[in-house]
C-alpha cells in the first residue's frame, strides 16, 4: 500500500457520499476535493470540507499512519498549519496542531471497496510484469485517452529539457545563440562526447565564434583547437598542422585553454568520431551569425533537413582521423541524426523561445514532431510488443518519458491510463 492510492481514492470521490465520519465520530461530507500539490506542503490545497455541519476551507494532508504526521515533522512547520483534515488509511495516534487543537483525523479503509483493492494490487503491486504494469491492458485503454495522454506527456518531456535551457540563458543573459550553439555541440557529441562538448562550448565566450565564422579556416582551428583535437605534437599532415598553427594564433589572440582535454574516440563508430561531428559542426555554422533565427522560422521538416543537410569539410571524404587515409565517402549528416537533433535541439529550443516571447506553440510542435519518423530502441519496440505500436517520433518520445518517469518508478497512480484501468466499475 502507497500514499499514491489515497491520492488518487480522494481526487476520483471514491469515498461514499453520504456516512462518512471522523475518528472521533464526527460527521464529513466532502465539498470539494482542492487542487493536488507535487511540491512541498500539503497534499491538496483549497479543499471545501463539512466536518459536523462546519464548512472548512483549506488543506488536506494524507498519510498511511497518521503517526507519519509527526515522522515527516509537520507539527513544525507552518505550512501545515491550515490543515482542515487528516485522511489516513490508519490511525493510529491523534495529531495535533502547534496551539494544541486536535486535526480531524479521516481513517479510509473502511470506505474503499474491494474491488478497488483488488485492481490496485494487480495493477501495482502483484503484476509481475516483463516490461510495465500494465501490459497485459493496454490495448483495452481508449485509444483518445492514449492519445492526449501521449500529448501531455510530450509537453512535460519539453519542460524537463527546458531546464538546461534555462540555466544556459541565465549563464549566457538570454543569449540565444550562445544558447544554440552549445546545445548543438552536446547533440554532436551524442552520448559518449556530449558531457565534453558541452563543457567545452559553455567556456567559449560565442563571441569568438562571431568574429570568425566568415573565415573558415579560423572557425575550423578554433572549434577542432577548443573541443581538444589539435593537442598532437608528431603528426605532420599538412591540413593538421596549418590548423594548430591558426589555433595557436587564435589561443593567444582570445585567451583561449591552448591544452584543452581531449574527447574520446573509443567505442564510436567511424562516422561519430569527434573530429567528422566537429567538422559538421563547422560546416553548419560557416558563414552563419543568425542560425538561431534561421531555425525559430521553421515549420516542416523538409525546410529542418534542408538546413541541416551539411556534410564535413572536403578533407574528412578520405579521413576518419588526422594523418590516416581511409576509403572515400562523404561524411553527410544522416537523417536519423537530424532527427535527433530537432528532437533534442530545435523543439526544446521553439518550446522555451515560444513561452519567453508569450507565445503558444505547443500545437505546432507537437505537429513538427509528428512529421518524423519514431525512434528505434528496446523501448519502444517493448511497447510495440505489448500492442502499443508506434507511429511518429511524437508518440516515441512521449512512450520514452512515460517509462522512465512513470513505468519504471510504478507512478501508476499518477498515469492517465493507470487511473483509467483503476476507475472501471469501482
Amino acid at each position: 500500500m502507497r500514499e499514491d492510492l489515497l491520492y488518487f481514492i480522494w481526487r476520483h470521490n471514491k469515498l461514499p457520499k453520504i456516512g462518512l465520519r471522523t475518528t472521533n465520530g464526527t460527521s464529513v461530507a466532502i465539498k470539494a476535493t482542492g487542487i493536488q500539490n507535487h511540491l512541498a506542503g500539503p497534499d491538496f490545497f483549497d479543499a471545501r470540507v463539512e466536518i459536523d455541519g462546519q464548512l472548512w476551507a483549506g488543506n488536506v494532508e494524507m498519510h498511511l499512519k497518521s503517526s507519519d504526521w509527526y515522522v515527516h515533522h509537520h507539527e513544525s512547520d507552518e505550512n501545515y498549519d491550515n490543515v482542515i483534515l487528516h485522511v489516513v488509511w490508519e490511525d493510529d495516534i491523534a495529531v495535533f496542531r502547534k496551539d494544541g487543537s486536535q486535526i480531524p483525523t479521516m481513517e479510509v479503509r473502511q470506505y474503499v471497496s474491494d474491488e478497488l483493492l483488488d485492481r490496485y494490487r494487480e495493477l501495482v503491486e502483484n503484476a509481475r510484469p516483463t516490461f510495465i504494469n500494465c501490459e497485459k491492458d493496454w490495448k483495452t485503454v481508449d485509444e483518445f485517452l492514449v492519445e492526449n495522454w501521449l500529448h501531455r506527456l510530450y509537453i512535460e518531456r519539453l519542460e524537463h529539457k527546458s531546464k538546461l535551457i534555462a540555466e544556459l540563458l541565465g549563464a549566457t543573459k538570454n543569449d540565444w545563440e550562445a544558447v544554440l550553439f552549445m546545445l548543438l555541440a552536446k547533440s554532436f557529441g551524442s552520448t559518449v562526447n556530449g558531457p565534453h562538448f558541452l563543457e567545452r562550448a559553455q567556456r567559449l565566450d560565442f563571441s569568438v565564434m562571431r568574429k570568425v565564422s566568415n573565415e573558415p579556416l579560423q572557425l575550423e582551428a578554433l572549434l577542432f583547437g577548443h573541443f581538444g583535437l589539435l593537442g598532437e605534437d608528431d603528426c605532420s599532415d599538412t591540413y593538421y598542422t596549418r590548423l594548430q598553427k591558426e589555433f595557436q594564433y587564435l589561443a593567444h589572440k582570445f585567451s583561449l585553454d591552448q591544452t584543452p582535454p581531449k574527447p574520446a574516440f573509443f567505442g564510436l563508430r567511424p562516422p561519430n568520431f569527434p573530429t567528422i561531428r566537429v567538422s559538421q559542426l563547422v560546416q553548419l555554422y560557416s558563414g552563419r551569425h543568425h542560425l538561431f533565427s534561421e531555425l525559430m522560422l521553421l515549420n516542416s521538416k523538409e525546410d529542418v533537413y534542408t538546413t541541416l543537410e551539411v556534410a564535413a569539410g572536403t578533407y574528412w571524404d578520405n579521413h576518419y582521423t588526422f594523418g590516416k587515409v581511409s576509403k572515400k565517402s562523404t561524411k553527410r549528416l544522416s537523417k536519423g541524426f537530424m532527427d535527433l537533433l530537432v528532437m533534442n535541439v530545435l523543439l526544446p529550443l521553439k518550446f522555451c523561445y515560444a513561452k519567453y516571447t508569450g507565445q503558444d506553440m505547443n500545437e505546432d510542435l507537437i505537429e513538427l514532431l509528428s512529421q518524423l519518423d519514431a525512434e528505434d530502441n528496446s523501448i519502444i519496440k517493448n511497447f510495440g510488443r505489448i500492442g502499443a505500436k508506434t507511429q511518429n517520433a511524437l508518440e516515441s518520445q512521449a512512450k520514452l518519458q512515460l517509462y522512465s518517469n512513470y513505468c519504471t518508478k510504478n507512478k501508476c497512480m499518477q498515469c492517465a491510463i493507470g487511473t483509467q484501468l483503476l476507475n472501471r466499475n469501482t
